[in-house]
């Protein structure tokens, strides 16, 4: 069975206690000797499990929760190593609950951690039912002094299948924060579009008044009794807008085939999903300063459609 077979069913992935129970959450780090004064709101980025994320810390500190040699902290604290930082949350009530979800891991060292993400799932946000509540019971926990909780560097749509990046302390989190900045991150994926295309071109059109570029090529193409013609694309996106790729392929007429948001009317796959997959992540460790490589396999519908992939 699929692992998002599996996940449809939340009796087979979760587990739920109705007992509540009052709990006041306190955390403590130590900051180690740094290069350069970095500010507390970029600093402290993946460091703290109950405010992981950028936005919840910055929400940590408007609400004073958090304190650097217990001085209350500010977005306008600089860190400059050796400081004790302690974030507490007021007690609130909160459900025992356990979320199950099997990842398939594609790489991990100390620092990182690679995984496939199934379609239909999202990566993170205030849903239960997120890959990022599922890393820890699947990634081993660094034994570096910085580690926190595993958590997703990049996002990729619900309906996306493929290769996620993950952090596993708060200073690669901050470093592969800062290679998808930098665009030193080398992404392909695979899509199946509908209609004849060109055998290869770049996309120019800007997402919301920004610019933003993809590169295709064709690799196969086949002929469909429903949809015309059926085409096995590469895509590099240059840049990382939202739905980038969906769109940049809808705007020339070739629509990524179960795209039910920039798919053409009449031609909606219902029932198959999204046939769009993170196919590589290409980068430069940015510990060992090893050129690291992945792959994550194409799903087997892919497999079924096109001759190149049997």
């Amino acid at each position: 069975m699929e692992l998002v077979k599996q996940f449809k069913n939340c009796s087979e992935i979760c587990r739920t206690s109705y007992q509540t129970t009052k709990i006041e959450t306190t955390e403590t780090h130590i900051v180690p000797l740094l290069p350069t004064p970095v500010r507390l709101q970029e600093y402290g980025v993946g460091v703290f499990n109950s405010a992981a994320t950028k936005s919840a810390l910055k929400k940590s500190l408007k609400k004073q929760y958090i304190l650097v040699n217990d001085s209350v902290a500010s977005t306008a604290t600089w860190i400059r190593g050796g400081e004790t930082i302690t974030i507490t949350f007021p007690e609130e009530t909160k459900p025992k609950r356990e979320l199950i979800l099997p990842l398939k891991v594609l790489f991990e060292d100390e620092h990182l951690a690679m995984i496939h993400k199934p379609a239909g799932i999202q990566v993170s946000g205030n849903s239960f039912k997120t890959i990022a509540n599922a890393l820890g019971q699947n990634l081993k926990p660094s034994s570096l002094p910085d580690k926190v909780r595993p958590q997703p560097i990049h996002r990729l749509d619900y309906a996306t299948s493929g290769i996620l990046l993950v952090g596993k302390t708060s200073l690669s989190i901050r470093e592969l924060n800062k290679l998808f900045e930098e665009k030193t991150v080398a992404k392909v994926y695979y899509a199946v579009t509908m209609g004849e295309m060109d055998g290869q071109g770049t996309i120019n059109l800007p997402i919301e008044n920004k610019l933003s570029r993809s590169h295709y090529e064709v690799i196969e193409s086949v002929p469909s009794e429903r949809f015309g013609t059926l085409n096995l694309v590469k895509l590099k996106p240059e840049t990382g807008r939202r739905h980038q790729l969906r769109i940049h392929l809808s705007s020339i007429g070739n629509p990524i085939l179960g795209d039910k948001d920039y798919g053409q009317e009449g031609l909606i796959l219902n029932g198959k999903g999204l046939y769009l997959h993170a196919h590589s992540l290409t980068f430069i460790h940015p510990f060992t300063a090893e050129e690291i490589h992945i792959q994550d396999q194409l799903p087997e519908r892919f497999r079924k459609i096109f001759t190149t992939l049997h």
